[in-house]
């Protein structure tokens, strides 16, 4: 029997703990220091067993993931070096990112046991169990960062467990991943909530700015929702990328400050030339770093009656609706509706019922 032990069944952990849940050979134990939580792992099937020991949840196990805050990830391998772990047990995590605890794990003794750092690109809008889903992971990238002195074995042990999430595994150093990643990631999320903070200025002497702000700026800026303290924890893990990263990123604002000054419109046109050549060549819909939208927008008239025949069209050729959001509707004026899917496949069979019935955007 293989004991995968989780510590955090959130949405990453509790993901991977369906991921394994049910195979033959598993058992999932699912471990919380609250003990409402554990009742929650256990009442919603997600782990076999769940508890708040440390040392209950890591004693029997051959895997150990750590789905906990980065900034906890220091405290939970501390306390795990502390514990009689099972030899040849294989500890990783899912953090985003790597240097921080990979550092750790190279100064610590795991009595037998051995990390490997990771970091599964999927995620979601939703938080918690109750948003986990064996299908999370599935056509991600799932990043490993083993350690100079981890044995190749270990390495294709885990690896090979991972095969259940359906992911794509791939390995890279910490220190490149935490480059990466915070360039395509970290950086992003910056720009977003320093981009909204900006215009939350502007809007507290006007408030036409927040009247006038949705659509297209709430979806370019809807990662500045993201969540405080995991953001904290990430910036902070990642500080010294980050400051690079923010230098580079001050530059290229200040060679748009310049062309514009100079109404260098030629400079201008070869800037968004060249962004536009390099982001058509990104692979399209596939799961990544920043969650994938998979949204429609549709033109209905303002009739009673008219969100029901939208989900009844779909529900009818059971095609999965995540949300739908009334963007605008006036009197005698088309409204808009946003329907978000979980898939691309959904939003292409959603696109081909509705356009019969309605004017369809993407």
């Amino acid at each position: 029997m293989t004991t995968i032990a989780i510590f955090g069944v959130g949405l990453m952990g509790g993901s991977l703990a369906l991921c394994f849940k049910g195979k033959p050979g598993f058992r999932v134990v699912g471990h919380s220091p609250r003990q409402a939580s554990v009742d929650k792992y256990v009442s919603r099937g997600v782990v076999d067993h769940a508890t708040t020991s440390m040392a209950e949840a890591a004693a029997d196990a051959d895997f150990i993931f750590l789905c906990v805050p980065v900034g906890s990830l220091e405290a939970y391998m501390l306390e795990l070096q502390r514990l009689p772990l099972k030899e040849g047990c294989i500890v990783t995590d899912v953090g985003s990112t790597k240097g921080g605890v990979v550092a750790v794990a190279e100064r610590l003794t795991l009595r037998g046991a051995h990390f490997i750092g990771g970091h599964p690109m999927a995620g979601g809008e939703r938080s918690g169990v109750e948003a986990a889903s064996s299908h999370l992971y599935e056509n991600a990238i799932y990043v490993l960062t083993p350690l100079a002195s981890t044995p190749e074995s270990a390495y294709a042990k885990l690896a090979e467990l991972l095969q259940h999430t359906k992911a794509q595994i791939i390995r890279v150093e910490a220190g490149l991943h935490d480059r990466v990643v915070g360039a395509i990631s970290h950086l992003p999320h910056v720009i977003a909530a320093a981009l909204v903070n900006q215009v939350r200025v502007y809007d507290e002497a006007d408030p036409l700015y927040s009247n006038l702000a949705a659509g297209g700026f709430r979806d370019i800026t809807r990662i500045a929702s993201s969540d405080p303290e995991l953001w904290r924890d990430i910036l902070l893990s990642n500080r010294d990328v980050m400051l690079r990263l923010i230098d580079d990123w001050n530059d290229g604002i200040e060679r748009f400050r310049r062309l514009i000054e100079t109404a260098d419109g030629e400079g201008i046109e070869a800037e968004f030339r060249r962004s536009r050549e390099f982001r058509s060549g990104l692979p399209e819909r596939r799961k990544g770093i920043l969650t994938a939208q998979y949204d429609i927008y549709i033109d209905v008239p303002d009739h009673p009656g008219i969100i029901g025949s939208v989900a009844s069209l779909l529900g009818n050729e059971r095609i999965n609706l995540s949300n739908i959001q009334i963007i605008e509707s006036r009197e005698d004026t088309p409204g808009v509706l946003r329907l978000s899917f979980r898939s691309q496949a959904d939003l292409d069979r959603a696109t081909a019922v509705l356009k019969p019935h309605y004017a369809v955007h993407v």
